[in-house]
């Protein structure tokens, strides 16, 4: 019988073994259809390592074969691919307005993608039984395609500390929060790992997994939500800073004399670029109406979008001169603002960027990137070797 259940970070032999099998299963990943032979050529493993790390994967249901091959020199030989279809991986978004929800499979196709309506402010057991309750009707539905969740990850506009504390998340009232702690209460210990992080940082990884830059080494997220965040992938990486409070960028100066930001202080990016900078009210009917009236030519909205941009473009250029990514993504939003948007912040861009090569493209993942970024951090730590058990 396979197990929901994650096995814990092996020790000693054991570890070599786990560490073995998270590299033979990143391979098939990235190089299915493939055979034992591939794998060991492509890896540096002995044959006959590799033929136990497969037999062992496709126990687990990890790993499929598909029959044989004979367009090759040689031996025809039987190919390899992902299963992966007992399991599932979840990520969750909570925002300001709304709670989104990805499943996917193990090989990033969606399972499920839902967006519900969630009232920011309220007290916050309320908030925690309203996102437990969604997380629920997720799981029941894998449960009916006979998946096994492997973990969620749960993402936060805030301050997210490096044991996955919400510190502060001031646009949804949450201080000092042990979100992943209370969540797990309210679903009853489900049997699977809760995360939280940032979600700037999540979307980030969403990018640099599913997006159109997909394996990108220096990518910076921006989100386009109430709030200004950036997540920061760098040489590979997430880098989350010292207390994992990194990619604050909303919060930079960029005119002393500019408008009040909900920080305290004024002309902060998030202040003068950030979607409140060009709506009233936040919200998905506001930013169409928007849309459809710079679509329709309106003069006044299109310079209202450009005066965003512009002020963006500054913040992209302390960005690219800080830390030199080789793409900006553009999230939010400020997605579909970006026909407008876009052409004001480049001028801006190239005006005060040293390194003026940096690329700016607006999100291709939706409004669920931070979403599908929570399912992308479950699925990292299935590659990095946490595999579900066999019993």
């Amino acid at each position: 019988m396979i197990t929901s259940n994650i096995d814990p970070q092996p020790a000693d032999f054991a570890d070599v073994r786990a560490t073995n099998l998270s590299v033979v299963l990143r391979f098939v990943r990235d190089h299915a259809p493939c055979s034992r032979a591939d794998i060991a050529a492509g890896t540096g493993l002995n044959k006959a390592t590799v033929s136990s790390l497969v037999a062992d994967l496709i126990e687990r249901r990890l790993v499929r074969e598909i029959g044989l091959t004979e367009n090759r020199v040689g031996r025809p030989a039987i190919m390899l691919m992902l299963d992966g279809a007992p399991y599932a991986a979840i990520g969750v978004e909570i925002n300001v307005g709304y709670v989104s929800a990805v499943a996917v499979g193990l090989g990033g196709e969606r399972l499920l993608s839902w967006r519900r309506a969630f009232e920011a402010g309220q007290h916050v057991g309320e908030g925690i039984a309203a996102v437990a309750a969604i997380i629920r009707r997720v799981v029941a539905r894998m449960a009916k395609q006979n998946r096994q969740v492997l973990g969620l990850t749960v993402a936060v506009p805030g301050l997210i500390d490096a044991q996955g504390a919400v510190r502060l998340a001031p646009n949804l009232g949450w201080r000092d929060l042990d979100l992943g702690g209370d969540l797990a209460k309210a679903l009853r210990d489900p049997g699977f790992p809760i995360q939280v992080d940032n979600d700037a940082n999540l979307a980030a990884l969403a990018e640099q997994r599913f997006g159109e830059h997909a394996g990108a080494t220096d990518l910076v997220y921006l989100t386009g939500e109430i709030g200004v965040g950036a997540g920061v992938i760098m040489d590979g990486a997430l880098r989350r800073g010292a207390l994992g409070f990194s990619g604050e960028i909303g919060h930079i100066q960029l005119d002393a004399s500019g408008p009040a930001c909900r920080c305290g202080r004024v002309g902060c990016l998030e202040a003068m670029a950030g979607i409140g900078a060009l709506l009233d009210t936040v919200s998905g009917a506001e930013v169409e109406e928007i849309e459809r009236l710079a679509g329709a030519g309106d003069a006044a909205t299109i310079a209202r979008i450009e005066s965003v941009g512009s002020n963006l473009g500054k913040g992209v250029a302390i960005v690219a001169n800080l830390l030199n990514p080789s793409v900006v993504v553009l999230g939010g939003f400020y997605v579909p603002l970006a026909p407008w948007l876009l052409p004001a912040l480049e001028t801006e861009l190239r005006a005060r960027a040293i390194a003026p090569e940096v690329t700016v493209v607006a999100s291709s993942l939706g409004l669920d990137a931070a979403a599908l970024g929570g399912a992308a951090r479950v699925l990292d730590s299935v590659d990095s070797g946490r595999l579900p058990s066999v019993t």
